[in-house]
């Protein structure tokens, strides 16, 4: 891909590298570039236009130190104790800054859930199939991309469970 097609899109030169070797190339016009930051998934969603809960959002924790990806939807937390079961981990602490760009190769606020400059594990929150379309970070906090979730868990790679805060 020339760097152009990548810069048209609005999308991350890494991540429109790795749309193209997943055979995804036909995402590339979809990607959305935004002139305010879609840092959050609130930002995100009020810039789309959808329910918070469309944003897919791409958290990188520690599980004893190992990168781990949680795919989670935008008006959920991640529960800790549950993915550090899930891990079988004796501790899950959220990832400092540059263990995300390490692990990633993106910036906070615009990781996406795949195409990353390492092979992570990746757990994927089954609240995201709640939904016919999600949206996700495209490699910046300016742009994002929609994909039905099943399609984008099993290009992440990610195992579906159960990991978000339940509030009684």
């Amino acid at each position: 891909m020339t760097s152009d097609a990548a810069e048209e899109s609005g999308a991350h030169p890494r991540f429109a590298e790795a749309l193209e070797e997943l055979g995804l190339a036909d995402l590339l016009p979809r990607i959305r570039r935004f002139p305010d930051a879609t840092r959050t998934a609130a930002e995100a969603a009020a810039a789309i236009g959808c329910e918070l809960s469309q944003i897919c959002k791409s958290l990188i924790f520690a599980a004893d130190g190992v990168p781990v990806l949680v795919l989670m939807d935008g008006a959920s937390l991640v529960d800790l104790e549950l993915v550090r079961r899930e891990l079988g981990a004796a501790k899950v602490t959220r990832a400092k800054v540059e263990l995300v760009r390490e692990t990633t190769g993106y910036a906070i606020g615009g990781v996406p859930p795949f195409g990353h400059r390492t092979r992570t594990r990746v757990l994927a929150d089954r609240s995201l199939l709640d939904h016919d379309m999600v949206w996700a970070a495209a490699g910046t906090p300016y742009t994002v991309f929609p994909m039905d979730p099943k399609t984008l868990v099993a290009h992440a790679g990610g195992t579906l469970v159960d990991v978000r805060e339940q509030h009684l």
